[in-house]
């Protein structure tokens, strides 16, 4: 089919969404379909793209954001399937009080939700349409660890729902010389996308030289600080199912959580290294651990290789494959209702 996947992250993007869509249109290339991604979708009257080669399909990602292009290839195509994938901000906040959001997922053929605890946020009637898919990372062998040091990592940009600097803070919290186990330190990587986050991470890095943000880096360099530190944190409030924890685990590189369903969806309910939201003392604690208990990480190395199979390649283009067929099949039976007024 000629699928046009909608990304409201632009090319240039280093965003979450925009790796995702690339990555799923290579991998739709793989299994035959012919994918056009771009930002915002319209109508063969309006765009000579679509004039020349037809959507069969789209997929769009981000139920509010993407809702303009989703409304109009609904009422240009009405018979066409459509399939709409969920990020955090949709599940955890917009489709509870969003009127966008909430009409983009009434008029979807298919759901995709990037980790299982997200179905529990949907409303029942919308389950069985609603798909898993969890992305995939390759394997990555882990490099060689700082010697001196055990370095925990933080990877994404610096934005308010990430709670990005909650490991900086927590670092704070604890002595520079503990007497057992390596020096801790953090390093962080990511855009500071709000100001006042750049300022506090700055701040940060003069009060404690233990600490170190780098800024923006390349995917490629952000995966190999993932494979060389000892542990990564991942601090968000909440998270549609984080693909730097994906990553993580295709490192084999321990997590400590924020404990939300957006991690728990991707590392079990029972991971072992979780902690409450915002709370820098309870992840103050759990560095410790890490750098003090060597039998603390390889329980944490252990549980990480327990949850390999879900970052698989494959297992995410067949979920792919399969939320498209039962698209395509809804929109052969009559599919989803017909946008309306609201």
């Amino acid at each position: 089919m000629q699928v046009v996947l909608v990304t409201p992250a632009p090319p240039a993007s280093r965003a979450g969404n925009r790796n995702t869509a690339v990555r799923w249109a290579r991998l739709l290339r793989q299994i035959g379909h012919r994918v056009r991604v771009c930002t915002e979708w319209h109508p063969a009257t309006d765009d000579p793209l679509e004039a020349r080669a037809p959507a069969d399909l789209m997929l769009a990602l981000h139920a509010r954001r993407s809702h303009p292009s989703i409304m109009r290839f609904r009422e240009a195509c009405p018979r066409r399937p459509l399939v709409l994938a969920l990020t955090g901000t949709d599940i955890y906040r917009d489709i509870i009080d969003d009127p966008d959001a909430q009409q983009s997922l009434r008029v979807a053929d298919s759901l995709v939700v990037l980790q299982r605890c997200a179905i529990e946020e949907l409303p029942p009637a919308l389950h069985a349409r609603t798909f898993v898919v969890h992305q995939s990372a390759p394997a990555r062998r882990r490099t060689r660890p700082l010697q001196r040091s055990f370095e925990v990592c933080v990877v994404g940009h610096l934005r308010e729902e990430k709670d990005p600097l909650l490991a900086a803070r927590a670092l704070s919290l604890l002595p520079a010389s503990r007497g057992s186990g390596l020096p801790l330190r953090v390093t962080q990587v990511g855009r500071a996308l709000d100001p006042s986050l750049e300022h506090e991470a700055r701040l940060a890095m003069a009060a404690d030289t233990r600490y170190r943000w780098l800024g923006e880096v390349t995917p490629g360099r952000a995966r190999a600080l993932i494979a060389r530190a000892g542990a990564m944190v991942i601090s968000s409030r909440m998270e549609g199912g984080a693909n730097v924890v994906s990553e993580a685990i295709a490192a084999g590189t321990p997590v400590i959580a924020s404990h939300i369903p957006g991690n728990l969806g991707l590392l079990g309910s029972d991971w072992p290294a979780t902690f409450p939201v915002g709370d820098a003392s309870a992840l103050a604690v759990l560095l410790a651990r890490v750098a003090a208990e060597p039998a603390f990480v390889e329980r944490l190395r252990a549980a990480i290789g327990a949850r390999a199979w879900i970052v698989d390649p494959g297992q995410e283009q067949a979920a792919l494959a399969t939320a498209i067929g039962a698209a395509v099949a809804s929109s052969r039976a009559g599919g989803p209702p017909a946008p309306t007024n609201r």
